[in-house]
């Protein structure tokens, strides 16, 4: 009987909340239509007024309340929350509960209204927790890159494959909301349109594959430095997300390559040299072929003033020398027995120097080898390593090398093939006239 009675008491005290403001109305004869209108929209102006004042209220309070934890808290993951605005989002919540509480007793008198109402504050729920779930993300991405073992990996990628669940996840969860279908047979028809979402999210499909592969198989990762040729990039990795991965090239420009071109595609990833202890120099001089000769005892005698190859002439002199007299060698004609050559001098002299030079990695391979000749000349090339990476010095240290083989050409009786210019024809028309 006394629960009967408080049944009775809690009922009217929510129809008089309902009727608060129609009863008045009807007190000074308002019809009831308009009233119960009225009442509606007096009751619904108040609930949105107190929502946003207590939403005004615990934002303030959370988002301060956190900011002072963020400053005297070691850790930094809480500052990226603040930054990332999770406090702003969470505060939202209890406004959004208080709304879904009382619109019923709102729009008491239009149940079409109050189904179209509640079916909006259920779907902006799930927006919010979109939000939030979105902030959260952000903020362990934020704080995952700031770890150095972390620092390089593509955390976009990731971040972006749990929001795509998240948001499809939610859209489905409002179209199940607004169309009244349980999720789950919501779920079970959406199973017969997967081939068009596939087809849709094709793309991103492949990009989330391929950010797989490329984080397992430590292919690419951020600052790597890599050249693209198919789509122009060469320059600095600066981002890895589901679906691209941009590159910044060295003129500053930003190429932005499908992620999945990285697996799918050949390209060069420069990071096994910055790992290394040098830069590889891999440049030729093309020497005339009508300048190659053997050389005299008074030729080679000349050579020796060169400090580099001095010793070297000198032991090696000595023992062609005794291989020609113990072999009765008829040096009337240099061909005959053994000789130096002005091409496989110089090739030494090259060696020399390359060990001799302050930007050459002693530690790594030194070889000058010859190539097979060319229409353009022979190839005299040289492999080596500088000791300096960085690109303005490895050039500067090729530069130097090459400036100072070039001009010690003409000391060998060698030349550089060049093919002739315009002005080589005018010459020689003004030497036969």
């Amino acid at each position: 009987m006394i629960q009967e009675t408080e049944n009775i008491e809690t009922t009217s005290e929510a129809i008089d909340f309902k009727h608060l403001i129609y009863d008045r109305l009807v007190e000074l004869d308002i019809s009831k239509s308009t009233a119960e209108y009225l009442n509606m929209l007096g009751l619904l102006l108040v609930l949105v007024i107190a929502v946003f004042i207590i939403d005004f209220i615990i934002r303030k309070l959370l988002v301060k309340s956190f900011n002072k934890f963020a400053t005297i808290s070691k850790t930094n993951f809480d500052d990226f929350m603040v930054a990332n605005k999770v406090p702003r989002n969470i505060a939202h919540i209890i406004p959004l509960l208080i709304a879904m509480e009382f619109t019923p007793s709102i729009f008491a008198d239009f149940p079409n209204f109050d189904g179209v109402i509640e079916k909006g504050l259920r779907v902006f729920a799930i927006v919010l927790t979109l939000w939030i779930v979105r902030s959260l993300l952000n903020t362990v991405k934020d704080y995952l890159k700031t770890l150095p073992r972390l620092k390089d990996k593509p955390i976009d990628s990731y971040i972006q494959v749990f929001m795509i669940f998240a948001w499809v996840a939610g859209f489905m969860s409002a179209l199940a909301i607004i169309t009244e279908t349980p999720f789950l047979s919501f779920l079970t028809a959406m199973g017969a349109a997967s081939a068009v979402i596939i087809l849709v999210f094709k793309d991103t499909i492949l990009g989330f594959v391929a950010s797989i592969q490329v984080s397992i198989n430590d292919m690419v990762r951020i600052g790597d430095w890599i050249t693209f040729e198919k789509y122009g990039a060469d320059g600095d990795v600066i981002e890895i997300n589901l679906a691209t991965v941009k590159v910044q090239n060295f003129d500053k420009t930003i190429t932005t390559i499908p992620t999945y071109a990285l697996i799918s595609d050949s390209f060069k990833n420069w990071r096994g040299m910055m790992d290394a202890d040098g830069r590889r120099i891999k440049r030729a001089l093309f020497i005339k072929q009508d300048c190659v000769k053997y050389l005299n005892e008074n030729e080679v005698n000349k050579l020796k003033n060169i400090q580099l190859i001095t010793t070297y002439l000198e032991t090696r002199n000595e023992d062609i020398d005794s291989y020609n007299n113990s072999n009765n060698i008829n040096k009337d004609l240099l061909i005959n027995g053994r000789n130096l050559t002005n091409i496989g001098i110089f090739r030494k002299y090259i060696d020399a120097y390359l060990n001799r030079h302050s930007g050459v990695n002693k530690d790594m391979m030194i070889m000058v080898r010859q190539l097979a000749p060319t229409t353009q000349g022979i190839p005299m090339e040289i492999y080596a390593f500088s000791s300096d990476k960085r690109w303005a010095n490895y050039e500067y240290i090729m530069s130097d090398i090459f400036d100072h083989l070039i001009a010690a050409l003409p000391y060998f009786d060698l030349e550089i093939f060049e093919l002739p210019s315009s002005s080589s024809f005018k010459e020689k028309t003004v030497v036969s006239e």
